[in-house]
């Protein structure tokens, strides 16, 4: 990184040295605010340079990780300003769809996206991964863009960071009162939308909940819509962005299965990972190669579980999240269960 003109900055190596450790959380801040992994990943460069460009004049009134956090809040303002919020389809606000209705691609919305455990490890704490895992979950984020750019960065800072009322009102520039009554109706919102961080808290997977998963995993390369409604709570949600239906039940997610995915019998193998904290699949498509069988990313979905069913996937089709997971770019036959007949 090269001085800019006209600016005073350390020397490089102090302030990699100084700022590297906080990268995790810096991301994790931006993508709390923005909903998407690509532009916090873009924002986060924007904190750094700034933060590089004043680092000569940081005088350590406050901890360095408290005064990257605040350029981390003022540069996620100033993204989202004049921005459409990125939900989920079903915070649309339409009613569940039938397994069997055509489906309807939003190219235009901007949806919110997941975010690959993968990309927030380097030097991250694992005790730390797992005291925010709860604030990283897909419904809390996509909770938090029900809400104001303000208010949203208010709750952040006080419920996910703890900083203190006075500690945000000095970042914010507003008064202790202004920011407890934002962090009143952010909270309240968040109570309609998604299980507050403190109530959601869970144990890592049991054994019942790891043969959960083995099971969603073959029954998805047999496409057995039988076994796979099996393993759905009774009001599981099923969705889907780009598509803006959403559906709930699982007879209405295996009808979807069945009649709306293109890959068949022993054509969709998948490969686990996490994101937000939660289990989560590479599913892979078979095609036809010139030296046999291949098998191309498809979709990324990222489950929540509700004791020993699944009770909420959220299926992404943008491939880019393959790479961000550390998923293979494809599979061959070897990479594959055995498909009857071969």
């Amino acid at each position: 990184m090269s001085t800019p003109t006209g600016t005073q900055a350390a020397p490089e190596q102090d302030f990699d040295d100084a700022v590297a450790r906080y990268r995790r959380e810096l991301l994790a801040h931006c993508y709390r605010m923005t909903g998407s992994p690509s532009e916090a990943e873009d924002l986060v460069q924007e904190v750094y340079l700034r933060a590089w460009r004043a680092y000569g004049s940081f005088e350590g009134r406050s901890s360095l990780r408290t005064w990257l956090h605040r350029i981390a809040h003022n540069v996620c303002l100033t993204a989202l300003e004049g921005k459409e919020r990125r939900p989920l389809p079903s915070g649309l606000g339409t009613s569940s769809s039938e397994g069997g209705d055509p489906l309807d691609e939003r190219t235009e919305v901007p949806w919110l996206g997941p975010m690959p455990d993968a990309a927030l490890l380097g030097t991250a704490d694992p005790a730390d991964v797992v005291a925010e895992r709860d604030t990283m979950r897909l419904a809390f984020v996509a909770a938090l863009q029900h809400l104001p750019a303000r208010q949203r960065a208010v709750l952040v800072l006080r419920d996910v960071l703890r900083w203190s009322a006075a500690e945000v009102a000095e970042a914010t520039g507003a008064s202790v009162a202004s920011v407890n009554s934002a962090l009143q109706r952010a909270r309240a919102t968040i109570e309609q939308t998604a299980p507050t961080p403190e109530s959601s808290s869970r144990p890592d997977l049991d054994d019942e909940q790891r043969a959960l998963l083995d099971r969603y995993v073959d029954a998805f390369w047999r496409k057995d819509v039988d076994a796979i409604a099996k393993l759905f709570t009774e009001d599981a949600v099923w969705e889907m962005p780009p598509f803006a239906g959403w559906y709930q039940g699982p007879r209405t997610i295996a009808e979807l299965v069945d009649t709306q995915c293109p890959g068949g019998s022993y054509d969709m193998p998948m490969v686990a990972t996490t994101c937000n904290g939660q289990p989560a699949f590479g599913l892979y498509l078979r095609e036809d190669g010139p030296d046999g069988d291949v098998y191309k990313p498809f979709q990324l979905q990222v489950l929540e579980l509700d004791g020993p069913r699944v009770g909420h996937a959220v299926v992404f089709f943008d491939v880019e999240y393959f790479e961000l997971a550390g998923l293979p770019a494809q599979l061959g036959p070897d990479d594959v269960p055995a498909r009857p007949g071969r």
